[in-house]
């Protein structure tokens, strides 16, 4: 029974090449992501930074692009503020330059409703705890999702309000 291993060994461009295709096909990656995973692979690292290059060159890495569309994505849908964006982004090796490029485009109107969203949701769930437990669990689920205490704090108190409740 042979292995792949009694084969003569695999051009490392070619083998590169074909696992920088396979993790840019279905969703974009970063050229941090793509280089880790060439490096876990034992791609050489002239040949890796040679085709990262290369696919940065034709478009097909594009970390400013990437980091537009993640802001724009996951701001939204998962209601998360500038500062746990910009963490994520530097989690995926973004440039921090290009990370508030990027940040630059959300609007802080928007930000301030998805924490009301937030909290509205989440107020539902606390209709048996008092006003104090409420505000402390709202306002540390905000700080969770990267809000500053003074968007939150006014936020939860609003929202509070809105729902007779109060804000101790």
């Amino acid at each position: 029974m042979s292995t792949p291993s009694d084969g003569p060994a695999a051009d490392p461009e070619s083998v590169a090449r074909k696992i920088l295709l396979d993790q840019l096909t279905g969703q974009p990656r970063t050229r941090n992501e793509l280089a880790t995973k060439l490096a876990k692979r034992g791609v050489p690292d002239d040949v890796a930074k040679r085709l990262l290059d290369r696919f940065e060159e034709v478009g097909l890495i594009n970390d400013a692009a990437f980091a537009r569309e993640w802001v724009a994505s996951r701001q939204p849908g998962k209601g998360l503020a500038g500062r746990a964006l910009a963490q994520e982004l530097r989690r995926k090796g973004i440039d921090d330059e290009v990370a508030r490029e990027a940040l630059d485009t959300i609007d802080p109107a928007d930000e301030e409703h998805s924490a009301r969203l937030l909290v509205r949701k989440k107020l539902r769930t606390l209709s048996r705890v008092d006003d104090t437990t409420a505000t402390r669990r709202l306002v540390g689920m905000l700080a969770r999702k990267g809000y500053g205490p003074s968007m939150a704090f006014s936020v939860v108190k609003d929202e509070l309000a809105q729902a007779d409740r109060e804000a101790p």
